[in-house]
């Protein structure tokens, strides 16, 4: 007996059957080839926003890269909550807001902000939600400028309109006086001597500490290693004093830690 596939009237019956199966085959292969073409331009339209987002976001030029992740945001926001009491939803927006900061700031000026995502808008969030006492900002280490420039807009929305005292040698390494004074322009200060003076010289030197010694900080920022007796004298009562994880003179109240910062309240 032949194989009913064979059979001249098995296939005469099943060809309705067959040319059903063949239709129904080919509407599923032509739906999922409009899906594997929809996806292929989906990936190639990722693609191309994603090489552009590197160029603007990615590590060359800077300590690190400036692309965080929703975890690594929503951690910053609870530690700038911790620290300041913060209970509602502007910790949030001023991590929001200096990030934006972070990355127009890196983008139009000379070098870059030293440090991580995290500890960077951490500072720019934390520091005005301390309300400082008054708008005299010391920052001890600059680098190039473009921190000072930042804290000085996030403070400007706070409604503190700072005065800035920048000590640090500017000996070209890592950079020069005119290039910070550029990028200080970035954050609103045409670098007049009422709104920022530049000291230059390294904080240990006494003839420094005495040249500033002609106020007291509100804010007072501290980048590297450096007498921490000598900045709690330089510090207002109240003043926010920001420095990495080292011991703390007397005069210096812990207020806790955000990303690789220290807050602390002067007496």
């Amino acid at each position: 007996m032949p194989p009913l596939l064979s059979n001249r009237l098995a296939k005469r019956v099943m060809r309705p059957a067959f040319a059903l199966v063949e239709q129904r085959m080919e509407r599923a292969t032509n739906a999922l080839q409009t899906d594997l073409d929809a996806l292929h331009h989906a990936v190639a339209d990722l693609r191309r926003q994603s090489y552009g987002l590197g160029l603007l976001l990615d590590q060359a030029g800077r300590d690190g890269h400036r692309m965080p992740t929703a975890t690594q945001v929503d951690t910053l926001v609870r530690e700038v909550r911790a620290v300041t009491g913060d209970d509602g939803e502007r910790a949030r927006h001023d991590v929001t807001v200096a990030y934006r900061h972070l990355v127009a700031l890196e983008a139009l000026g000379a070098g870059g902000l030293a440090g991580t995502v995290s500890d960077v808008c951490g500072r720019l969030a934390t520091v005005p939600l301390l309300a400082p006492p008054n708008g005299e900002v010391l920052e001890i280490g600059t680098a190039h400028g473009l921190f000072a420039a930042a804290l000085r807009r996030m403070l400007r929305r706070g409604g503190v309109e700072a005065r800035l005292t920048i000590v640090d040698p500017l000996d070209g390494s890592p950079t020069r006086e005119d290039v910070v004074r550029g990028n200080l322009a970035l954050g609103g200060v045409a670098a007049p001597a009422d709104t920022a003076r530049i000291e230059r010289g390294g904080f240990e030197d006494g003839g420094v500490r005495e040249r500033i010694a002609d106020r007291r900080y509100g804010v007072i920022v501290v980048n590297g290693r450096h007498d921490l007796a000598a900045v709690r004298d330089l510090a207002a009562p109240g003043a926010v004093v920001v420095i990495g994880d080292q011991p703390r003179p007397a005069g210096l109240t812990g207020l806790g830690r955000v990303a690789d910062s220290v807050y602390c309240r002067a007496a």
